[in-house]
């Protein structure tokens, strides 16, 4: 058991790091997670996780392989893509889901092919489904600094994001602060996606801070316990999925987030907060 699952992180400083890079991302990434599932938002995530792709792919044609370039042009088109969707929502008859459906189709294909004119099938494999295995120090103090970030936002703003998660319009009918603790939480999302993706990928990072999320749906009730529950899943998922691509030779992106799918199924059959075998043994027994 020892060789199974301690060995790998004593004996490879790579696989401290991707361990200790995962959990961390898992501590911005899960409470995010619940708020977007909350706001009924998750679809809404995955393109905002896709429109960080054109934005990073000019600061690898500019800079390269540069986690400063990536880093920057990535926030960028994250944080545009996201306000000219809720702009659009407010001044147009086209919804706020369908606007970033609409950027998230030409974010892809833009990306791809911005790093095609310049790279090669294997820096498109490095952006679209990341490295964790290969994180630096940079990476590892950019993914730290985000999550930190994001830990103290939500635990200044929880009360205003949680009512603006709930009910928007009560919120702003008794205060102005509605729509910036709205742009505020869309700001952290698309953060912690351009510092998650150089581990994950941007394919992959939305998987990290939803699945975990949905997941946790099913055993918790209050917002506290779903975080909870969130980070333990996200925790353990991405142990387990680095220790399967070390014996198995995996990729490690996806393996991290099949490991969290296949909790998920689990949650999904095993969960006492509405999983299917809980509605089994709660139905009422008909007696004659």
């Amino acid at each position: 058991m020892i060789d199974l699952f301690i060995q790998p992180f004593v004996d490879f400083d790579f696989m401290r790091r991707a361990w200790f890079g995962c959990i961390i991302i898992s501590l911005g990434a899960s409470p995010l997670g619940v708020f977007l599932m909350l706001r009924r938002m998750s679809l809404a995530g995955d393109a905002m996780a896709h429109a960080i792709l054109p934005g990073a792919a000019v600061g690898y044609l500019l800079g390269g392989l540069s986690l400063t370039a990536m880093t920057f042009g990535g926030a960028v088109a994250g944080l545009v893509v996201a306000l000219l969707s809720g702009l659009i929502a407010r001044t147009t008859v086209l919804k706020e889901d369908a606007s970033l459906a609409t950027f998230y189709i030409i974010s892809l294909a833009l990306g791809v092919l911005i790093i095609s004119i310049r790279g090669d099938n294997v820096d498109l494999i490095h952006i679209l489904f990341g490295t964790v295995l290969a994180l630096n120090n940079d990476a590892l103090l950019l993914i730290c600094a985000t999550s930190s970030l994001t830990i103290l936002t939500l635990s200044f703003l929880f009360r205003l994001i949680l009512m603006e998660s709930v009910d928007s319009q009560f919120l702003s009918s008794v205060s102005r602060w509605g729509a910036w603790a709205h742009y505020a939480f869309l700001a952290l999302v698309v953060l912690n996606l351009v510092s998650g993706f150089h581990a994950i990928g941007s394919l992959m990072i939305i998987g990290v801070m939803l699945l975990p999320a949905t997941s946790a749906r099913f055993w918790g009730r209050s917002v506290g316990q779903l975080i909870l529950v969130a980070l333990l899943i996200a925790a353990v998922s991405s142990t387990l999925g680095l220790l399967a691509s070390y014996h198995f030779s995996l990729p490690s992106g996806p393996s991290i987030i099949l490991t969290t799918g296949i909790f998920h199924v689990l949650s999904l059959i095993f969960g006492w907060e509405g999983g299917w075998l809980s509605h089994y043994y709660r139905a009422p027994k008909v007696t004659q």
